[in-house]
């Protein structure tokens, strides 16, 4: 498995990439999220893979984060979604807003998406949520393993947003120290999502 690239971005027309790396070329899809990221043509580009194989292909999807690739693996694993659909969705919305369409069962929101009619949406939602909602229950062994007397308990918005962080991928402790490390006093959940992500790249 091609996990991770990291090399000189030769070509980019959308959606597709061309990396070099050590002299060897490697044609990446990327969603028009991580494209819009990309740097100049000739610049250094590092990307998060996952490759797709097929009887027919071998496909290398590539993602400016760790938790656009978190949430790509989420979305193949829904019934009735392929890669192509994923990387479409991811093309035309962020992470943190698909987390909260899931969590608001915005089936409305997300049957604008490209390629995602009414059924599709609500098998989005309800399968996601029930993937939400079992690593939320590991959020008692985030609670165990806090100092006595450390800190106040969190807020609904502190632990929905460990809870999204949790289906994006991470595991419960990792995804309570992202939350933690930063200042969350008055922060909706979809604020203190995007400042833990940012904190990922420092």
């Amino acid at each position: 498995m091609i996990g991770r690239l990291r090399g000189k971005l030769l070509e980019k027309q959308a959606p597709h990439v061309l990396i070099d790396v050590q002299g060897v070329g490697y044609e990446v899809e990327v969603p028009l999220t991580t494209y819009f990221k990309l740097p100049a043509l000739g610049d250094e580009a590092v990307l998060h893979t996952h490759l797709i194989v097929r009887e027919d292909a071998h496909i290398l999807y590539g993602f400016a984060t760790e938790s656009d690739r978190a949430l790509f693996r989420d979305l193949i694993k829904v019934n009735g979604v392929g890669a192509k659909l994923a990387a479409a969705i991811l093309s035309c919305i962020a992470v943190d807003d698909f987390v909260r369409c899931v969590r608001d069962n915005d089936v409305a929101r997300l049957t604008r998406l490209p390629g995602v009619g009414k059924k599709t949406a609500e098998r989005l939602v309800m399968e996601m949520r029930d993937r939400l909602k079992a690593k939320a229950e590991s959020l008692s062994l985030i609670k165990a393993e806090t100092v006595a007397g450390a800190a106040p308990p969190a807020s609904t918005a502190v632990n929905d947003a460990i809870s999204a962080l949790m289906v994006l991928g991470y595991k419960p402790p990792d995804a309570s120290r992202m939350v933690l490390r930063i200042d969350t006093e008055g922060l909706e959940c979809e604020e203190i999502i995007r400042r833990a992500l940012q904190g990922l790249g420092k």
